[in-house]
């Protein structure tokens, strides 16, 4: 059962289900097979650092330590910078996400986008208030101690308004300026003439 969102905007709170849309739907896949010389499907297994012990599929597990010590999930805890606890963040399903944000295309392309939902019930007043703008919020599905960007836009189908989010990553870009002068390096031209008095003899 899809989970509700709840936006709010020009005063007003609006319920709507997103549905996910997998890459897979958009580019299709491709899946990889191997099988033995009868004909039978092999199945991938793991092996220890010395090669010797085979570990069946699934016979490996993810776990904390600390000093030697089987440390439980419950019983970390997330810190800032200064040493303090980091606060919680209450999911985006869980309270009203303001879209009192709006910013331009150059924000959103900044974005490496990591999740695509359709908002296929949207009320049309909701939709009349994105326009033509790009709406943005913190998003994260479960309670977390970080937030992702996400996206509230218009993007047209058949001609119709239709409602689409976005979830991404920041990006961040290193600005190269164009007063910044080049080396040319002739050690490739070196290595080129070096290369030419090999005496493949010696092989």
């Amino acid at each position: 059962m899809a989970r509700s969102l709840v936006f709010s905007v020009g005063g007003r709170e609006y319920s709507t289900e997103p549905v996910k849309i997998e890459r897979k739907q958009l580019y299709g896949w491709s899946e990889i097979h191997a099988f033995d010389d009868a004909g039978r499907e092999c199945s991938l297994v793991s092996t220890d650092a010395t090669g010797t012990v085979i570990i069946p599929k699934d016979g490996i597990g993810l776990g904390f330590m600390a000093e030697g010590r089987w440390v439980e999930r419950s019983q970390l805890k997330t810190i800032t910078s200064d040493g303090s606890e980091a606060p919680l963040v209450q999911s985006s399903y869980s309270r009203v996400n303001q879209l009192a944000e709006k910013v331009s295309d150059e924000t959103f392309l900044d974005c490496a986008i990591t999740g695509f939902y359709h908002l296929p019930g949207a009320d049309a007043d909701l939709v009349s208030a994105v326009g033509d703008d790009i709406c943005r919020f913190d998003y994260c599905y479960l309670d977390s101690y970080e937030t992702s960007p996400a996206f509230l836009m218009n993007c047209p189908v058949d001609g119709k308004p239709a409602l689409f989010m976005f979830v991404g990553v920041q990006c961040d870009f290193e600005f190269v300026g164009l007063g910044e002068i080049a080396v040319a390096d002739e050690a490739g031209a070196d290595e080129g003439d070096a290369a030419d008095d090999i005496d493949f003899g010696m092989f």
